[in-house]
């Protein structure tokens, strides 16, 4: 590693200009990066990394934004204020970008292969087609995307969350660029392929020199990965240095805050003898692949046999592998999917109900989806979208009796009822996730989904929403399906775990007796990849942690 700075930022200030006002998002940053080393910028939502981090690429909205102050040099060139011609040069070849959101950033009109192909074309002219083709295989291989020969004519919406990030990294490292910003590259990833993948940018650092500027709200992942850390809040650095001392003897009270962050607290005790709410009997869910004339020439298996029991205020966590099968096994629980095989809600078996049949259960059982800001429309104001319920199944309330009912629920989830006439864009990701619990339970549901509704959210607010969840659920005799990668999230709210592999249940049982003695190898494998741990450590710390 050479000791020159491949990249320095200095008293780097951003500013937006917003409705005739100045926003400062950072202020006076000053840091520098070598050559092969990785350097984690952490904070909460709206604490100014992202900003500080897109600043380099110069991919902010220019004029809106602007640079008061500071100075961005890689290997001496300046980027501030840089033309287009020398930024097109440096994005994509000599800096590249795996952003948050693969959905967003990925081309829907486009097979994978054509925009990973387009991205190697673009900055290796010479290099042929086929060339570019066999190279974009081998780096779908690299990142662990599964059947990555048939998969590579895929569309963005063919692929899950994790496969489609899988896809994005393939894309940043195609051109083996210098450094790689990686805006919170394993947020949609499950445990196992997050280790392969930290793993993965790790291996390629050592063979190819690369640095990485590494943005995450996970310190188990900057202290696998970072060499050194700056955490930010306000727009401001508040503390630098390596990560081991700055873990191990944090100075600032922010800093301290963030370690102490962590989802915490067991799940409140249920009765064992408490009705069955929701009952699954060989449920299959199994879509077709189809080949000449529509015929299919085969199945994908998504859900394979699977069989539960789910009780009365209590909270089931299902986890699993990107592509388990556990998202598929929700919405088929909720007659969203067509699927086989026996369903009952309480008392009546429900899966030979068809859509008109089913909308008078619609109230007794909701969901909460991943990504709230996709889930929320955004031409409708909060109240109108927590409202919506109500419209339907309580005709009896008028305007200001529903209106009351909007106050009093989103203040059930720690928002204020003055925000009821603005829109999702105006808040963060953690408000939006309350916004979308409030619209799933103001019509006091008896079952609710939960699809990985934590796994896009800051530390602090994943620990803020699980306590709501918990509360809730005390206050209403809630019954969750929690689905989730993130273990320690489950250990905090689940009583019970199923654990999902290719469509079929691999463990299940109480959930202590899952992390103090998971029973199968896959099960252990997911425990030692949540806790950043080896294999052998797994069980022992679960139990400790």
């Amino acid at each position: 590693m050479s000791d020159l700075p491949l990249l320095e930022v200095e008293d780097l200030g951003v500013n937006f200009r917003s409705e005739g006002r100045i926003v400062e998002a950072v202020k006076g940053a000053s840091f520098t990066l070598r050559r092969g080393e990785t350097l984690s910028l952490v904070g909460e939502s709206g604490s100014g990394k992202s900003t500080a981090a897109m600043s380099i690429m110069q991919l902010l909205p220019y004029p809106i934004a602007s640079h008061p102050t500071g100075s961005i040099r890689l290997d001496g060139l300046e980027l501030v204020g840089a033309d287009d011609r020398t930024m097109r040069r440096v994005r994509g070849h000599r800096i590249a970008l795996v952003p948050q959101e693969p959905l967003t950033s990925l081309n829907p009109l486009h097979t994978i292969d054509r925009q990973i192909v387009e991205s190697i074309r673009l900055h290796q002219p010479g290099i042929a087609r086929e060339a570019a083709l066999a190279r974009t295989l081998e780096l779908l291989k690299l990142v662990g995307l599964r059947d990555a020969e048939n998969r590579i004519k895929s569309y963005p919406h063919e692929l899950s969350g994790g496969q489609r990030q899988r896809v994005m990294i393939a894309m940043a490292l195609a051109n083996e660029p210098d450094l790689l910003i990686a805006d919170e590259p394993t947020t949609a990833l499950d445990v196992t392929v997050q280790a392969q993948v930290l793993d993965l940018l790790q291996s390629l650092q050592k063979k190819l020199g690369m640095a990485m500027l590494l943005i995450t709200h996970d310190l188990g992942i900057v202290r696998k990965m970072a060499e050194r850390v700056c955490v930010m809040t306000d727009g401001v650095i508040v503390e630098a240095g390596r990560t081991a001392e700055v873990f191990d003897n944090p100075q600032h009270a922010y800093t301290k805050k963030l370690l102490d962050a962590e989802p915490r607290g067991r799940p409140l005790p249920v009765a064992e003898d408490v009705p069955v709410v929701v009952g699954a009997d060989d449920l299959k869910v199994h879509f077709p692949i189809k080949g000449w004339f529509g015929k299919p020439r085969a199945f994908v298996k998504a859900v394979d046999g699977v069989s539960l029991r789910i009780r009365r205020g209590k909270t089931l966590g299902v986890v699993g592998e990107s592509g388990s099968g556990k998202s598929t096994m929700g919405l088929a629980l909720l007659r969203l999917i067509r699927s086989q095989g026996g369903i009952s809600f309480g008392d009546e078996r429900i899966d030979g109900r068809n859509t008109r049949d089913m909308r008078s259960l619609r109230s007794r059982m909701q969901i909460v989806f991943q990504d709230p800001f996709a889930s929320l429309s955004p031409r409708l104001t909060i109240a109108q979208i927590i409202e919506e319920g109500l419209i339907s199944y309580r005709p009896d309330l008028d305007r200001t009796a529903r209106r009351q009912a909007v106050r009093q629920m989103l203040d059930e989830v720690g928002l204020r009822g003055n925000i009821l006439d603005r829109y999702p864009h105006e808040f963060s990701g953690g408000q939006r996730q309350r916004i979308a619990i409030a619209r799933a339970i103001i019509l006091k549901p008896e079952f609710v989904v939960l699809d990985e509704p934590t796994s896009a959210l800051d530390m602090s607010v994943q620990g803020q929403i699980v306590d709501l969840l918990r509360d809730l659920q005390e206050k209403h005799g809630l019954t969750y399906l929690f689905i989730s990668h993130d273990l320690k999230v489950v250990r905090a709210l689940a009583h019970d775990v199923v654990v999902m592999k290719d469509g079929q249940i691999v463990e299940h049982g109480p959930a202590h007796q899952i992390f103090e003695s998971a029973s199968s190898t896959y099960t252990k494998d997911l425990i030692s990849a949540a806790f950043h741990l080896r294999a052998r450590d797994a069980v022992a710390v679960a139990v400790t942690t």
